[in-house]
């Protein structure tokens, strides 16, 4: 299977591959959102306790960040349509076997399955596009990509909602089944050829898994605080995340090079800016449900309309911000975007009991909009910065920002409401405890999207020229 002529890309097979990009991206965000309504129905049929319910979401996620940056590194090794197909055939599988799900310990290994599958997909996805689609109209599809992700997350609480309601849980990954058929079917009828130009180099088998165990701490470490064992599970993390830099440093062949951090400015800000990015809005959603539902009394589905707010304008945004960073400085514009976001979360801190609904709607708009003009161009910058050969690998630090930020924000939340809270439970003699871990959380958020805004800024100096007289990949 070649390589397409990548100066001359062919139309249909641009078409094809956004096609399939699109409906790959749904999946996944898609039925983390919905499964999130689906927790109180799972936890009552497979007798499951919170512990456990919350390791439906925390597995995915882990296993996800674990196997992202290593399945790109394989991508671009063997070939990121062998990869991407690979991928969307394990996550359909497990989407099936999780309907026949007979306990919690069963349905949690399966969705860390999904996990590995999610990270072959995104671990991929981005790369072949960057692949197929030129610097001049490389961000208006990673823009139509986003507006995917953006869809499924925005879809997901209202067509979750009525499933389980009506249909009970397994009824949304039956839903989502005959999705992942279909684009198992288009990606092997509609993309002709692969993309593998760091084929015959070897795979770093040590240098992935000292990232996987470290990467796995760290997380843990940050879903357990302020927990003792929390900050010796974040330490090891930390401390195999140094050793796992000093060992790619001396490889011949590193599953990351060190040298797209070091000597790459866009690349290295551009992850640090998702990074801050993700930790600083991803339990925004969290927060705001709480909020809804115990201090508003509202049920999951009103408090779920509501919330589709954010996600609504981020996939209305997302092509236009993309289409922006082909023609203009994708930094700048990211960087417009994280300061949209900022200011909607300083507002946020000036939340309380007695706020109206439509003021937490339109914050929660001005969010989605800073998101939407970040996402995509951020992502351009990132993709547009790197060789071809290493296309598969900035996919997997994408995808790895994106899942280590998530994971720290609402490991921040959860330090925040124990700290607060201690293990009291939500009543109305408790809320003025949560409104202070609420605004507090919104403070430290805050502060890191500032923080964010000036890395963000710091790679521009070099940003404009790179984009317009980039390396055609």
């Amino acid at each position: 299977m070649q390589s397409p002529d990548r100066h001359i890309p062919d139309k249909s097979l641009k078409r094809s591959v956004l096609l399939v990009s699109a409906f790959a991206a749904f999946l996944t965000p898609f039925l983390g959102s919905a499964i999130n309504l689906a927790l109180p129905s799972i936890g009552k049929d497979l007798n499951a306790t919170a512990l456990e319910l919350g390791w439906i979401a925390s597995g995915f996620i882990l296993s996800s960040a674990m196997f992202l940056l290593p399945v790109g590194r394989l991508a671009d090794i063997f070939g990121r349509k062998k990869i991407f197909t690979y991928g969307i055939l394990l996550f359909t599988i497990s989407t099936l076997l999780i309907v026949f799900s007979w306990n919690i310990e069963s349905l949690i290994i399966f969705r860390v399955i999904q996990g590995i599958a999610g990270a072959m997909i995104f671990g991929t996805s981005l790369a072949i596009l960057t692949s197929v689609f030129g610097p001049g109209e490389r961000g208006r599809a990673m823009g139509i990509n986003i507006t995917a992700v953006y869809t499924g997350l925005s879809s997901g609480p209202i067509i979750g909602g009525l499933l389980t309601q009506y249909f009970g849980w397994r009824s949304i990954f039956i839903f989502l089944f005959p999705v992942g058929i279909i684009s198992l079917y288009l990606v092997i009828k509609k993309m002709k050829y692969e993309w593998a130009e760091a084929k015959g180099e070897s795979f770093d088998w040590v240098g992935s898994s000292i990232y996987g165990v470290s990467l796995a701490s760290f997380m843990y470490g940050f879903s357990k605080l302020p927990s003792i064992s929390g900050w010796i599970f974040l330490a090891s993390g930390i401390t195999l995340g140094i050793f796992f830099l000093l060992v790619e440093k001396k490889i011949t062949s590193p599953v990351l090079d060190i040298k797209l951090i070091l000597r790459n400015r866009i690349f290295a800000f551009s992850g640090i800016a998702a990074l801050i990015h993700y930790s600083a809005t991803s339990a925004t959603g969290f927060f705001i449900s709480l909020y809804l539902q115990y201090l508003k009394g509202l049920d999951a589905r009103a408090a779920g309309l509501i919330m589709i707010s954010q996600p609504v304008m981020m996939a209305l945004l997302s092509p236009l911000a993309g289409r922006l960073s082909d023609k203009y400085n994708a930094g700048l514009i990211a960087s417009m975007g994280m300061g949209l976001t900022a200011a909607g979360l300083i507002m946020l801190c000036f939340v309380n009991s007695s706020s109206p609904i439509l003021m937490i709607v339109i914050l929660l708009m001005i969010m989605g909009t800073g998101f939407g003009l970040f996402s995509s161009p951020n992502s351009n910058a990132i993709m547009s910065s790197v060789d071809k050969k290493h296309l598969g690998i900035a996919s997997g630090v994408v995808g790895t920002m994106r899942m280590l930020g998530q994971m720290m924000s609402m490991g921040i939340a959860m330090m925040l409401l124990a700290l607060y809270m201690g293990h009291k439970e939500i009543k109305p003699e408790t809320f003025p405890e949560l409104i202070g871990a609420m605004k507090t959380g919104f403070l430290i958020f805050s502060g890191l999207c500032i923080f964010g805004i000036f890395a963000s800024l710091a790679r521009n100096g070099r940003l404009s020229n790179n984009l317009t007289g980039q390396r055609s990949v």
